[in-house]
């Protein structure tokens, strides 16, 4: 089992967790409330937590290919609802490579 941590800055953290959660309970089971979120995809689970100033980011996957589709996906999303602020997820490097040297070559499903 890996786990992999990450945070994104940003002041409207609560409103991006909500828009995250609302789209992925289209596809997976999500439990959310004002401030903690939990979705849980075919290949991995992930807690958010919305701060004032940060929306973070606690996921589990049972391999490195899991985790590699779970931070592809969060990424992926986070920058498609935020696009006006940039927003990007800084995970921790030790957990995991870099994404360029281990993003998907296609579009998981989420």
């Amino acid at each position: 089992m890996m786990r992999f941590q990450g945070q994104a800055d940003t002041a409207s953290a609560a409103l991006y967790m909500n828009k995250l959660c609302k789209h992925f309970a289209h596809k997976v089971a999500v439990k959310v409330d004002q401030q903690q979120a939990q979705a849980d995809f075919p290949f991995g689970h992930c807690t958010m937590l919305a701060t004032h100033q940060q929306l973070q980011f606690d996921c589990t996957a049972a391999d490195l290919k899991a985790a590699i589709q779970l931070r592809f996906v969060l990424d992926d999303h986070l920058q498609r609802f935020a696009r006006r602020e940039a927003l990007r997820i800084e995970w921790d490097a030790q957990a995991l490579p870099p994404l360029s040297a281990a993003e998907p070559t296609e579009e998981p499903s989420a």
